[in-house]
This record gives structure tokens, sequence and C-alpha cells, in this order.
């Protein structure tokens, strides 16, 4: 019978280094990626910089709240420009057929997800 504990088995000891070591990386991803709030809607979300949204819809119509400044910034999706918008407010981006990272350019501000199902 084998009585060798973990503490003696150095590969059982390299095991649990990296599920630790995978585990702190996965917290720290984590905490990273929900800076902003959780937005779900049916037809429609409302987002702004550094929220994840899910949409249970696919087309999703969006709206941005953009962020304060002054004149207009450009808006991308999934790095595709969708228009350029006023600084503090809220925008339509339109119907998007598809998950997206929206991003708004030169603002200094976290990218906002969307995620919407595929249509079959």
């Amino acid at each position: 019978m084998n009585t060798v504990h973990s503490f003696q088995n150095p590969f059982a000891t390299q095991r649990h280094g990296l599920w630790l070591i995978s585990a702190l990386a996965l917290s720290v991803l984590t905490a990273c990626a929900s800076s902003g709030d959780e937005v779900s809607g049916a037809m429609q979300v409302t987002i702004k910089p550094g929220d994840t949204a899910n949409c249970d819809s696919s087309p999703c119509q969006v709206s941005l709240q953009m962020p304060p400044g002054s004149g207009t910034y450009e808006v991308t999706g999934n790095e595709t420009k969708i228009g350029d918008f006023p600084a503090g407010e809220t925008v339509s981006l339109g119907n998007l057929w598809g998950s997206n990272a929206i991003k708004v350019v030169g603002a200094n501000v976290p990218t906002a997800y969307v995620y919407i199902p595929s249509q079959p």
C-alpha cells in the first residue's frame, strides 16, 4: 500500500502549487473584469464604460452612456467604428447582431462588453 503523503511527494506539492496559482490568477482577472456593473436585457441594454451586459435576443438595441467631457468621442465595436457621439449623453449605438467590445476612443475609460447570442 502506498503511504506516501502529499508533503513527501514533490509532484503532489507542484500540483497543489499550480492549482493555487491558477485560483489566484482567476480571482485577479475576475476583479479586473468586473469593475463595472453587470447589465442584462431582453431586447435592449443601456451600458456605460466598464459594464458587462448580456442581451437575450439578437439583434439587441444597445445604448451607451457617454463619459463626461466636451465635444464628441469616436465609439468602436470590435475595433470597427460605430460613430462619433457627444460627450455626457446617452446615445443609441443601434441594433447589434453579435457580441461586441465597445470602446470610447480617447476618453481613457474601460471597455464595455455586450454579449449577444448568435442567430442559428
